[in-house]
C-alpha cells in the first residue's frame, strides 16, 4: 500500500516484492531500464510506476518505450490482489497516454499467478475488454518467459 497522498514531498513507496526480480529479467531480456521508478508528474502530485525501460537495438522491440507496473500476488485473495492490480493498471495507463503517448504500459506478473488467478473464467472477460498487457516472469531464475499485448 502507498503512503499519503502521493503529492510532492512525501516518501516515495515501497518497491514491490519481485521489483529487483522483474528489473534483472527485463535487462536479461536486453530492455535498458531507463527509470527506476517510473515517475508520473500532474501538477503537485505524482504516481510512481515501478520501471521504465527501452527496447533493445537491433530487435524486434528496438526503440520501444515501456512503463512496467509489477505485481506480486501474494496477498491473501488472489482475485482481491487481481482487482487491486487491473484498477492500478488501468489508472496507470491514462496518465501515461496523456502525458507520454509514446510509451507502452505493462502489468508484469508471476508465472504462477498467470498460470492460475489470469486463467480463471472469472477474470478473463475483464483482461480482454480492457486490453492488459501482460509481462509474465518466472522469478526463480529472473526470466521474462512470456509477452502478451
Amino acid at each position: 500500500m502507498w503512503p499519503g497522498n502521493w503529492s510532492k514531498g512525501e516518501s516515495m513507496p515501497a518497491k514491490d516484492f519481485y521489483h529487483d526480480t522483474v528489473k534483472h529479467a527485463l535487462i536479461k531480456d536486453g530492455w535498458t531500464i531507463t527509470h527506476d521508478p517510473y515517475v508520473v508528474e500532474v501538477q503537485k502530485k505524482d504516481v510512481y510506476v515501478d520501471l521504465g525501460a527501452e527496447g533493445p537495438l537491433g530487435a524486434e522491440k528496438a526503440g520501444e518505450l515501456i512503463a512496467v507496473e509489477i505485481k506480486s500476488f501474494r496477498g491473501v485473495s488472489d482475485l482481491r490482489d487481481f482487482e487491486f492490480a487491473v484498477g492500478q493498471f488501468v489508472f496507470y495507463r491514462s496518465l501515461i497516454a496523456r502525458y507520454d503517448p509514446m510509451r507502452k504500459m505493462c502489468l508484469a506478473v508471476p508465472a504462477i499467478a498467470f498460470a492460475n488467478t489470469f486463467q480463471e473464467p472469472i477474470v478473463r472477460p475483464a483482461l480482454d475488454e480492457l486490453h492488459v498487457p501482460l509481462t509474465v516472469f518466472r522469478p526463480q531464475d529472473e526470466r521474462i518467459i512470456r509477452w502478451i499485448t
